[in-house]
């Protein structure tokens, strides 16, 4: 038995890649459709914040919770993980502007953005599409990255909000397709 047939395109020989080369892993990665969250906290007594596309809901419903991937690397979420709570922000296609400001290294992160703070220090920004107010149920290794499961303790939706896309390293909308269907 073959896996893979001599007629299949030379665009779908998905087994022929090598997948040893992290550029190439995470040019192949971006291909695929996202959505954005910020997540962010006061942490002794500071704003701290930030954002990722890799970010999943439904990892439980009863009891409901969400997770998403860090990297190693990063210098934020060591700090944010030692939040009671984390405000996550599934931010609103308008919002590319407060991403770029959120994921930036240089300069502050929460300048000029509107912000609620609830009372167990969960950051949420406001005009966001979708809110949830969660702590740290797991973190897990997982490669290069740490996979983090979250308790979700409330949720809210603005109906009218949609969420901004993350795709091929450009942000894009949201836009139904109409497929003919009564």
């Amino acid at each position: 038995m073959t896996l893979l047939s001599p007629d299949i395109s030379e665009s779908t020989r998905v087994l022929d890649v090598p997948t040893h080369d992290p550029d190439h892993v995470r040019g192949a990665m971006g291909r695929f459709p996202t959505g954005v969250v910020a997540l962010c906290a006061i942490v002794d007594g500071v704003p701290v914040g930030m954002v990722a596309s890799s970010f999943s809901t439904g990892a439980s419903y009863s009891p409901p919770m969400v997770m998403f991937s860090v990297q190693n690397s990063s210098s934020t979420w060591p700090v944010l993980r030692r939040a009671e709570r984390i405000g996550v922000s599934v931010l609103g296609s308008h919002q590319s502007d407060a991403c770029m400001q959120l994921a930036s290294r240089s300069r502050d992160r929460f300048d000029g953005l509107a912000t609620t703070v609830t009372d167990d220090g969960a950051v949420l920004i406001d005009g966001a599409a979708m809110w949830f107010d969660c702590d740290v149920y797991s973190c897990a290794p997982a490669g290069d990255h740490a996979v983090v499961v979250m308790r979700v303790h409330g949720m809210n939706i603005d109906e009218d909000g949609a969420p901004l896309v993350y795709h091929e390293r450009r942000f894009h909308g949201l836009r139904a397709i109409e497929t003919g269907r009564a």
